[in-house]
């Protein structure tokens, strides 16, 4: 037989997934729980959090149990702008440009952009916001042999990303992923605490031959998911 915790949690499950209960919706509360199914308060505790534990609902002490919003991602095998990703949620996108000038490339940024000697570079460091709530943290570098107006762009109106999928097609992706904790700047431009893991995407973008530029996106890992789908050419069974 399915423990009474278990059926309790199927249940919200099930209105979660007819649309019954939706994003930010608050679901009944242990007391009400209780007197619904008729079971003991520590039942009607641990189905909500498990639910809790398994992403399907928030909890906010004083306030109650909330449905959670689906963890939005990105992919990691297309170039996608993330203000179009925002807008398909039906989102508010915003940013905030905390850099945008020229640089010396540092030896790492010469080996990077595959450069005999030292050259300049072009550098945006911009937050991404969704709804307000800062995403994704953007630190860019780029070839100006490639993109020679970069910095004359008004990116409050587009994304880099844009810009340069605009102006020159991608015909290699490097892509390099990591979890890490955010260092002081990070968790400022992000607005989370120093225990807030988050995930790293380090990228290099080549066309015509050249590397176009290398970005690396950082991520609060309590606010986005990275993903992959592919066909891998195997003949189905």
């Amino acid at each position: 037989m399915t423990p009474l915790y278990a059926q309790v949690k199927s249940h919200i499950l099930d209105q979660i997934r007819s649309g019954t209960l939706t994003a930010g919706k608050r679901v009944p509360s242990e007391n009400e729980l209780v007197t619904q199914f008729n079971i003991s308060r520590m039942t009607a505790n641990r189905a909500l959090k498990e639910l809790t534990a398994d992403g399907f609902l928030a909890r906010v002490p004083g306030v109650g149990t909330f449905v959670r919003e689906a963890t939005p991602r990105t992919s990691l095998i297309e170039l996608r702008n993330i203000a179009d990703e925002i807008a398909a949620r039906g989102h508010r996108y915003s940013s905030r440009i905390e850099d945008l000038r020229e640089i010396n490339a540092t030896p790492n940024l010469i080996k990077d952009f595959e450069f005999k000697s030292a050259s300049p570079l072009f550098h945006i460091a911009i937050v991404h916001e969704e709804n307000g709530m800062p995403v994704q943290f953007e630190d860019r570098y780029v070839n100006p042999f490639s993109a020679p107006n970069f910095l004359k762009q008004n990116f409050a109106e587009q994304t880099p990303t844009a810009y340069l999928l605009a102006l020159l097609p991608a015909d290699e992706l490097e892509h390099n992923v990591e979890a890490i904790m955010p260092d002081a700047n990070q968790q400022r431009r992000l607005k989370i605490t120093n225990v807030e893991p988050c995930l790293s995407l380090h990228r290099r973008t080549w066309s015509g031959g050249h590397v176009v530029t290398s970005a690396t996106l950082i991520y609060p890992a309590s606010r986005y998911a990275l993903y992959s789908r592919y066909n891998t050419g195997a003949k189905p069974q």
